[in-house]
């Protein structure tokens, strides 16, 4: 049918339905899944693979690097991440004001973490709320209050002092910022690469951990105990030898640590997932990569979850843990992705989907 069904909003599907994998029959009207047969409704798909829509649980829409962009290139950007079959994207920190996508029902379900919380001169220019630790739970009041229920933290960078990743909390700062923001019915969760602000933030109560290349044994088991999430960011910790690059003239000591931590990165990952710590994909897009990636961030997940694993963590099991219908049953919204082939056998189906339907419409069609 190819292009021409783009905006059929009444149809039926017939596939194999993941996570439960039985072939089952499912209609679409009034922009939600039903079981039952729905009259003069087309039929769409009779053979193929019906998944839940993508979760790029880790981007940051109407960010690049030099900060907050026009609302026609965040729209672009949200419309790379619908292309991919991203439909639930977990905004984790932006400057600009995004809520205008809320009211487009063309584009994808948009959960966000406020701005970036960060020291003055300890992170990326023009991203954060820079603030002093005697105004950080302040900070977090007003991003909460801006956020979907989720405030993002920077928990370490570059300390010009030691010449290496260093936390810019003190540990009861954070625990009061944390307490504060569970108080406000916020989760938090924050950029940490490095150890010691892992550790400190596990154990001051947050909710999840963004990269957490610096994790170990000690920290895995109070995440796995606490379920704290972990977003690894796959994709985006290749670029770990350019940051090293970048900064080993004047920091050697970071450039040192930075390639360490990447080059065990697969096996602490490994160890957490061993450990029942709960994975997630995101592909840290905006700011310095594209949007669109999340196939590709799922595929590189296979390697330490396993492709069903790796697809829950895209997918139904994303949707959960961020409070959305996870599965296409009676009643649920129609967020999903159809593929021709079974991606639990080859990942690489999800960068080719033959439709992607969004709030009970056709969006994207393939060739």
């Amino acid at each position: 049918m190819g292009a021409g069904v783009l905006g059929a909003d009444r149809f039926h599907l017939s596939g194999v339905v993941l996570p439960d994998g039985e072939h089952r029959d499912l209609w679409v009207v009034d922009g939600v899944v039903r079981e039952d047969p729905v009259r003069d409704a087309i039929t769409l798909v009779g053979r193929g693979y019906l998944l839940p829509g993508l979760v790029d649980a880790h981007c940051h829409v109407g960010l690049e690097s030099s900060g907050a962009v026009p609302d026609d290139v965040a729209e672009q950007h949200a419309l790379a991440e619908r292309a991919g079959g991203a439909l639930l994207l977990r905004d984790a920190g932006s400057p600009a004001d995004t809520r205008w996508i809320d009211d487009r029902e063309d584009l994808p379900r948009l959960i966000r973490a406020g701005r970036h919380i960060a020291r003055p001169k300890r992170y990326l220019r023009h991203y954060g709320a820079e603030v002093e630790p005697d105004a950080l739970v302040a900070e977090v009041e007003r991003q909460a209050a801006r956020g979907d229920g989720w405030v993002k933290l920077v928990g370490d960078w570059i300390d010009r002092e030691s010449g290496d990743l260093a936390p810019l909390w003190p540990v009861e700062t954070a625990r009061s910022a944390i307490d504060r923001a569970h108080q406000l019915g916020a989760r938090v969760t924050a950029h940490a690469f490095g150890e010691q602000a892992a550790a400190e933030l596990v154990a001051a109560g947050i909710d999840g951990i963004e990269h957490g290349t610096g994790i170990g044994p000690e920290v895995i088991a109070q995440m796995a105990e606490r379920q704290v999430a972990l977003v690894p960011t796959l994709l985006q910790l290749d670029n770990f030898e350019t940051y090293a690059a970048q900064g080993e003239a004047r920091f050697p000591r970071y450039a040192t640590h930075m390639r360490a931590l990447y080059a065990r990165r697969l096996d602490t990952f490994a160890a957490a997932h061993d450990a029942g710590v709960p994975i997630y994909a995101g592909t840290d897009a905006g700011g310095y990569l594209p949007h669109g990636l999340v196939g590709q961030e799922i595929a590189a997940l296979a390697d330490i979850l396993g492709p069903e694993g790796a697809l829950a963590a895209g997918s139904w099991a994303a949707r959960r843990w961020l409070g959305r219908p996870d599965t296409l049953t009676d009643g649920a919204p129609a967020d999903l992705v159809v593929l021709d082939e079974d991606p639990r056998r080859d990942l690489e189906v999800l960068r080719r989907p033959r439709y992607v339907i969004l709030r009970g419409r056709v969006v994207e069609a393939g060739a």
